[in-house]
């Protein structure tokens, strides 16, 4: 690992030379590159370099330690905690910057949730979870657009897609993607026995069309006459649409807008992504089977969190972290959630890369 953090440095060092070069010579986009460049390796170098300077006064202080005056060994001593403290802060910090980003970190994403078993239970949980997540985008603020539902009932979903955009939303909620359970005892629950309910989330990088190319030779555009609330035209024009994508068998239907050139624009929007999340589970497959997915579907059969309301507890069960802020996550206070899953998942990410032992 410090002979990959020795060669950054010297990388670090060429690249301010290259820079100061290109401002004498007043060649902008030279310039332009190079410092886009260095700010990237930036924050692992000076964290290299802090770690290289604790290390050096841990050996002289270490000296003192060893020493014959009994005050000075004692001052040492303390000196010497303060240092090893910083020095381990510093090797974690390093291990964290070291850590490959994930390219899809900066997109905005489309959210999927569905009512899963459950009855109308499940349908009102997913009410709730879309209410969270609305809540958290506000909190960032992000914007959120419902590009389609289908509801069951006052605050009951069967499913919604919406497009959340906004700085480093997929960041913030890729780890999301899962079975959500939620116990509790319902309204119409006479006995007060608890009930068991499921949603599942489903949290895709949006796709550009410079990320997924679509032949349009590949798919087959449907239209059809909308159905469900939105006045008298919205049953007598073909403005829904649902395209299939022939080479995957994947469909796509959307009919929330009255206009047909509207719901197409936005059930491609679906369709690119939904083949951009397949196409990235697929090269997550070929470079390690047996590696955790963060990305892919592979947690979306697992429980991955349960909200337990008569406990006012929330478990999440792939890091084994409990919170008993179930009411303040509901409502949109999920930073904390957030942060803990990816510090768990960086963790696991250095093993995979194998820079995790200590030198």
């Amino acid at each position: 690992m410090f002979d990959k953090l020795q060669t950054i440095e010297t990388r670090y060092d060429k690249l301010m030379a290259l820079i100061s070069n290109a401002a004498v010579q007043a060649n902008p986009n030279e310039y332009r590159n190079h410092a886009k460049a260095l700010a990237e390796i930036q924050p692992l170098v000076e964290a290299f370099r802090s770690y290289k300077t604790a290390a050096t006064q841990i050996a002289q202080t270490q000296e003192l330690v060893h020493g014959d005056d009994a005050d000075i060994r004692e001052l040492a001593e303390r000196e010497l905690a303060i240092l090893e403290t910083r020095r381990k802060d510093l090797l974690a910090q390093i291990k964290n910057l070291m850590v490959p980003k994930d390219p899809n970190d900066e997109k905005n994403i489309l959210l999927e949730i569905r009512a899963g078993t459950g009855g109308d239970e499940a349908g009102l949980f997913a009410g709730a979870l879309f209410r969270m997540y609305t809540r958290f985008a506000e909190r960032q603020g992000w914007k959120v657009e419902v590009l389609s539902t289908s509801e069951s009932g006052v605050g009951a979903i069967k499913e919604v897609t919406s497009l959340i955009a906004g700085k480093q939303v997929y960041s913030h909620l890729k780890h999301e993607s899962g079975v959500h359970r939620v116990q509790r005892v319902p309204a119409t629950e006479s006995s007060g026995r608890i009930h068991t309910s499921t949603a599942t989330v489903a949290v895709l990088p949006e796709a550009e069309e410079v990320d997924i190319a679509i032949d349009q030779k590949d798919i087959r555009v449907d239209t059809f006459c909308s159905s469900g609330p939105g006045g008298q035209s919205v049953n007598t024009t073909y403005s829904a649409v649902r395209i299939t994508h022939l080479p995957t068998g994947l469909v796509v239907s959307q009919q929330d807008e009255k206009s047909q050139i509207k719901n197409r624009s936005k059930a491609m929007k679906v369709l690119r992504s939904r083949l951009y999340e397949m196409e990235l589970q697929r090269q997550h497959d070929e470079i390690a089977q047996d590696r955790r997915s963060q990305v892919g579907t592979g947690e979306r059969s697992e429980k991955i969190r349960t909200y337990n309301f008569p406990q006012n507890r929330v478990t999440d069960h792939r890091i084994g972290v409990t919170t008993h802020r179930l009411s303040e996550m509901l409502n949109g206070d999920l930073m904390e959630m957030s942060e803990a899953l990816s510090a768990h998942f960086r963790t696991e990410r250095l093993k995979d890369e194998g820079t995790v032992p200590d030198p």
